[in-house]
Formats: structure tokens, sequence, C-alpha cells
């Protein structure tokens, strides 16, 4: 019966998941709270969010304070205090820390699941991390089982190193 999924959180209050979340991250509606259709979560971007594309979720994004820089396609556009940003699926997008304090947003995926995401996450810890920025490479193990997959960019050292190993193995 619908009465029975009513939820009224007071300020700063969050819904529990199944483990603890770093205050970043505060769940106000959880996937199974409405029957799959969309998870809610009021966000702070600390760190940047590299290129990843959802392959199933519509990802929407309303700014409550501070500035977050959008990576959208291959054009890039700035969002404050009070915009609202739709990132349909199947589009490349990033999410950018642009300003001091970080940005607080409110995001919602549609369908739901993006709470667990982060939950598997927190709980792989630094082991996601390169330099203590988030690493493609070692979030897509992650991602592949809630349709998002991060571009993994080659960085230009080991771009550099390859194309000399090529040119060895050329002479």
């Amino acid at each position: 019966m619908p009465v029975d999924r009513f939820i009224l959180l007071p300020p700063d209050a969050a819904r529990p998941g199944r483990i603890p979340l770093p205050p970043a991250f505060t769940v106000k509606a959880m996937t199974e709270d409405t029957q799959g259709r969309f998870s809610l979560l009021e966000v702070i971007v600390a760190r940047d969010i590299p290129r990843h594309i959802h392959h199933a979720a519509d990802e929407c994004i309303y700014v409550l304070d501070g500035e977050l820089g959008i990576e959208f396609d291959d054009r890039k556009y700035s969002a404050t205090k009070g915009t609202f940003v739709l990132l349909p699926q199947g589009v490349p997008h990033a999410l950018l820390c642009a300003s001091e304090p970080p940005p607080r947003v409110l995001q919602i995926s549609s369908p739901g699941g993006w709470e667990h995401y982060v939950e598997d996450l927190i709980e792989a810890g630094p082991s996601v991390l390169t330099d203590g920025k988030l690493d493609p490479a070692k979030i897509n193990p992650i991602a592949a089982a809630y349709d998002l997959f991060y571009e993994e960019r080659q960085l230009p050292e080991a771009a550099e190193n390859g194309a000399e190993r090529d040119s060895e193995q050329a002479d």
C-alpha cells in the first residue's frame, strides 16, 4: 500500500543502508523506498568523478551550493546554486569540484541503485584510488554490476613508454 512507503526525514537525517556512508553521502530515498524507480542522495562532490557512461540510468543533479563543473559529451559547463542538470543514459560525462567549499548537490538516479554502488565503492576503500584520485581501471570491476563504465584514459607517461616499446620492437 502506498501509504506504507511514506518517509519524512528531519534535516541532516539519512536512510540507513547496508553500511554507514561518509558524511559526503546522505541517502534520502533508497531504491527499495521507491520500488526501484529512483534513488536520491545529497552529495558533497569533494573529488572529481572521472568520465563515465550510465548504460541503464539517467542521472539528475540539482546544485544546492557551490559550483559543479560538468563535462557532458565533449562540452564543458558550469553549474552553480539552483542549476538543474539531466545527464541521460548512454552519454559520457564527468563531474568536477569547481569551488571551495566543494559543491553540494542532490543526485537522483533513475532507475535507482546509485546508493548501493556508493556503498560498494566505500567498502573497496583506497583500493579504487591511485595517487588519491579515483582510478577508472580500479572502479570498473565494481561499476560493471551497475551498468556503469569509466573511461580508462592512458596516462601520457604510459603512452610514451608504450610508443618506445613499439619503436624498439620495430627495430
